[in-house]
């Protein structure tokens, strides 16, 4: 935040009490996250940062009535686009969860539409009462193995840096190309270098000396950690670990216990990939907060590291802290075990009260013409879905785990007619299609699936990690290529498909990722989403839409499809159905 010198000479003014705050908070218990305690005090703010802690008299006063007085959450990486809707509604949703500041990597739209794409981001979060701010998308694409809409390059990048709220490099996942090392990866990382320290790595399933290949090249946190082991080995190599916990990766309950005194002020939270639904049901950060309390960890730690450790990790200086000096963004809570939040301050003015938000309108313009027609595939037929099978009957097949980003690579028989498969409900073997749909290609990738249950008809999305190509899943080719058809009719969304009958279909036009609706509209299209799954048979405990967007990411083990086929991601290379 920048200081002109009548704003200093006002906030030393109230700090000294020579002149009344803006706001002054009483009667309210202040979390100190820096010495893990809870003091008593009133609250001086001016212009929308705390002045002072102390006895204080303003032309405003905020009675906390003997609530805990909160820093503000600040979610530490999110891809925004995984809401379904644009910054600015987003915004309306989780500030009343208590986050007012988020770290986004606009690498979904970045993927579709590459420059385009993150100028929509920026401009459409400016100016909100949610502070956005961007690491870069570093892998567009996200390998070599797959087609999206766009590739970025280090020169393209390099003038987003000159925006203020542009932090640093987003999640390098690209591991193969940090490990040779690719030259263009490295041109990357030696431009941010000259702008910032913050890199964001992602280590997915890899071993020590990755996180040491990492850390070497100045990659500073990961949020890709699922076991203990795997966290404490981060942290012992100097890195700051992200707990995850979104609507697929919920890493939080297995990873928690991980965290103490010694090691705490090295850990944050984030939750990456969250569904509108989750948002609003379970919360954001808050969420995160609440999980770790009711797991174990002190509730002053747990704020503490949705707070200050976020925003000094990424060099928000400051954010973080009820303190003077630092950004009136603060939250009154009932109690410190459920993280009940009453309201929502942001720059000292309210923004949330009893779970609604009640901050200002902010009008956005409506997205180009080119954000909106980004889906374009070929006319399909039967014969383009088929799956060889072999002889041996026996075939590699993608075994999904439910509320995980990894998958198993399994071997089974499968059910075959005249050499090709045919899923099968007994077996629980369905046929999963990659359509590459930016540059009309007419690649389509194929495999088998296990673990989503239909009992028949198909699902399909345009929301494919990381290169958004088409992607569904069914129980016959007919249901399947109405999918693709569909998605391609509605821009983009998700679709439920039945007997050759479209049973709900949600647009998501924007890149094929987010909505150009209201939020309220949205959470009601996925309120249909879900009943339309009922009638496919789905009863299983995870949401099988994001569980589908993400088995077309081929850098999270074991087995993917990407828009070329079948890929083994241990080899890191494509492999064929039929064994």
């Amino acid at each position: 935040m920048k200081l002109n010198k009548t704003q200093l000479k006002k906030r030393i003014a109230v700090a000294s009490r020579q002149v009344p705050a803006d706001i002054v908070i009483k009667n309210g218990r202040i979390i100190d996250v820096f010495n893990l305690e809870i003091i008593e005090g009133d609250i001086a703010i001016a212009d929308g940062v705390f002045a002072g802690i102390g006895e204080f008299n303003g032309k405003q006063i905020i009675d906390a009535e003997n609530r805990y007085i909160c820093p503000s959450f600040i979610d530490a990486h999110v891809h925004i686009e995984s809401s379904m809707v644009t910054p600015a509604e987003f915004s309306k949703v989780v500030l009343p969860h208590g986050v007012t500041t988020v770290i986004t990597d606009p690498h979904e739209i970045g993927n579709v539409s590459g420059k385009d794409g993150i100028n929509f981001m920026l401009n459409n979060s400016e100016d909100l009462p949610l502070d956005v701010f961007f690491m870069l998308p570093s892998c567009v694409p996200a390998t070599s193995v797959e087609n999206s809409g766009a590739k970025l390059s280090a020169s393209d990048l390099e003038p987003f840096y000159r925006h203020k709220r542009v932090l640093g490099l987003a999640e390098v996942m690209d591991y193969p190309s940090l490990q040779a090392p690719d030259d263009e990866m490295v041109d990357k990382i030696v431009m941010t270098s000259a702008y910032t320290e913050h890199i964001d790595g992602h280590l997915a399933g890899l071993d020590t000396d990755a996180i040491n290949i990492y850390k070497a090249a100045g990659i500073r946190t990961d949020h890709e950690c699922n076991t203990v082991e795997d966290a404490r080995e981060r942290l012992r190599r100097g890195m700051y670990l992200l707990i995850r916990e979104g609507s697929v990766a919920k890493d939080l309950k297995s990873l928690i216990s991980v965290v103490n005194h010694n090691n705490a002020r090295r850990c944050l939270f984030c939750t990456d990939d969250k569904h509108l639904d989750d948002l609003i049901q379970e919360g954001s950060i808050d969420h995160n907060v609440r999980s770790a309390i009711r797991y174990g960890l002190d509730p002053l730690i747990a704020i503490q590291m949705a707070s200050l450790n976020t925003a000094e990790c990424y060099g928000l200086k400051q954010k973080g802290a009820i303190a003077p000096g630092y950004e009136a963004d603060f939250l009154l809570l009932d109690d410190l075990d459920s993280i009940n939040i009453k309201e929502v301050y942001k720059s000292g003015q309210l923004v949330a009260s009893d779970g609604e938000y009640v901050g200002r309108f902010v009008k956005k313009d409506s997205p180009e013409q080119k954000l909106l027609n980004t889906v374009k595939v070929p006319r399909l037929d039967k014969k383009d879905l088929q799956i060889p099978i072999r002889k041996t009957g026996m075939a590699n097949i993608i075994g999904i785990i439910p509320n995980q980003l990894t998958t198993n690579h399994l071997q089974e028989s499968v059910v075959a007619e005249n050499g090709v498969f045919v899923p099968s409900s007994e077996k629980d073997q369905q046929k999963l299609v990659v359509v590459e749909r930016h540059k009309h290609t007419g690649n389509v990738g194929l495999g088998i699936v296990k673990g989503f249950g239909l009992e028949n008809g198909a699902i399909g999305t345009t929301i494919a990690h990381d290169s958004h190509n088409i992607v569904a899943t069914g129980t016959n080719d007919e249901d399947l290529l109405l999918a693709v058809q569909t998605l391609e009719e509605i821009n983009g969304g998700l679709v439920i498909i039945k007997n050759g009958e479209i049973l709900v279909s949600l647009s998501l036009p924007v890149a094929g990722l987010m909505s150009d609706q209201g939020f309220r509209s949205i959470s009601t299209g996925l309120h249909q989403v879900k009943q339309g799954l009922a009638n496919l048979g789905f009863n299983g405990g995870f949401n099988p839409f994001l569980t589908l967007s993400f088995l077309t990411l081929p850098v999270i083990p074991a087995l993917k499809v990407t828009d070329l086929g079948l890929f083994d991601v241990k080899s890191f290379q494509h492999i064929e159905a039929s064994l």
